[in-house]
């Protein structure tokens, strides 16, 4: 009897064991699957938010009232730009302190977009002031008026900055 006991015991360990076995293999398969079910919704996800971006973007800028400004330095320039700060209609819209990387990369012909927002059509003051260190060393400020004209459509203004003076290319 103690044999037939321990026929059966066995028996039910074998059982339980491929039983576990089996699981585990299922358990694997349903994490693979899980696991690429996850890949696709973070994928869709990715998507979602940037056409949420961009919704966005047209509803707070809208192509008849937009306005983009880009600051960009004259080639061959070596004076240390420290700060921009920008004036429009004599309120400030921006203002940027620039680190040394930003600069090389003002330097290697980078261009910055330091202010987007909505104007009206017509004429607009715009207010430039610049803080910088020239090549000798000397401490230099520069402040600037221009006149912009808004259409209907997109605006889109450059102010590329020198040591001697700030450019203003409206696009």
């Amino acid at each position: 009897m103690f044999y037939r006991w321990e026929r059966i015991i066995v028996g039910i360990s074998m059982l339980v064991l491929s039983v576990t076995a089996y699981a585990q293999e299922i358990s694997r398969e349903q994490i693979k699957g899980l696991d690429e079910q996850v890949q696709e919704i973070k994928s869709d996800v990715l998507a979602i938010a940037a056409q949420l971006n961009q919704l966005e973007e047209k509803l707070l800028y809208p192509s008849n009232t937009q306005i983009a400004i880009f600051v960009s330095l004259v080639d061959g320039e070596t004076f240390r730009l420290d700060s921009v700060e920008i004036q429009l209609d004599g309120k400030p819209v921006a203002h940027h302190i620039y680190t040394f990387k930003e600069l090389e990369a003002l330097r290697k012909g980078g261009v910055q977009r330091i202010y987007t927002g909505n104007i009206r059509a017509g004429e607009h003051d715009l207010q430039v002031f610049v803080i910088g260190k020239s090549a000798a060393g000397l401490d230099f400020r520069k402040k600037e008026h221009f006149k912009v004209n808004k259409d209907v459509g997109p605006e889109i203004a450059e102010i590329a900055l020198a040591a001697q003076n700030i450019v203003f290319k409206d696009r």
